[in-house]
């Protein structure tokens, strides 16, 4: 699940798209654009997780940093990092860090952002469902629907703000019923992190259990 919900997370911020309906290819292209000008990238935002049939209802907040190819993300008690090659996953309430290469497995190499903010390449088709006038402001709602059918989701909603073409919120069906939605509640470009921000910092947790899994 942990992985799933950074594959979403990320896919805010990434889109790996192929052509299908012009006004949304002229929408994400023109979000691509402007994303590609950034070099770094802080999120804040909210988590929420809902299987009516289950009567499971589950809200969390996170925040996640990228860098290039790197990433860090914290979300409901647990850190990932990857610093360009390894994945470190710290537990933070197990007192445990799990550190492994990020090609163990497709799903892992898939969090890899250095495909970030690309265009075109095959990974989903789209369609544009409409623009939406709320309280919070206008949106482009856009539909991804994923050509790869092994995919946990049959659909991902995207709300997209007119003015800023920033992404605001994803919403994810699930296949197995958790539909997730994510919601940006600040976005900040071009800060300066460390590589050393996407490392674990085993020196300042010498009480965390390591399992190195490599």
């Amino acid at each position: 699940m942990t992985k799933y919900i950074s594959l979403l997370i990320i896919s805010l911020l990434s889109l790996n798209l192929s052509a299908q309906d012009n006004k949304a290819k002229t929408i994400l292209d023109q979000v691509s654009e402007i994303n590609k000008t950034y070099s770094s990238i802080k999120a804040e935002f909210s988590f929420k997780m809902d299987n009516a049939e289950e009567d499971v209802h589950e809200s969390s907040e996170g925040n996640i940093i990228l860098k290039g190819n790197k990433y860090r993300l914290y979300l409901m008690d647990v850190y990932t990092y990857f610093d360009g090659k390894t994945i470190y996953q710290h537990l933070v309430d197990a007192e445990e860090v799990n550190i492994k290469e990020a090609d163990e497995d497709d799903e892992e190499k898939g969090l890899n952002p250095t495909k970030i903010f690309t265009l075109y390449e095959t990974g989903f088709k789209y369609s544009y469902v409409e623009e939406q006038t709320t309280a919070a402001g206008v949106f482009h709602v856009i539909d991804l629907f994923p050509l790869d059918e092994t995919r946990p989701f049959s659909r991902i909603r995207l709300h997209i703000d007119t003015k800023s073409l920033e992404i605001k919120s994803l919403v994810s069906i699930g296949k197995d019923g958790n539909n997730i939605t994510i919601k940006i509640k600040k976005f900040e470009p071009n800060l300066n992190f460390k590589d050393s921000d996407f490392i674990f910092d085993q020196a300042a947790h010498p009480d965390v259990e390591v399992v190195d899994m490599r």
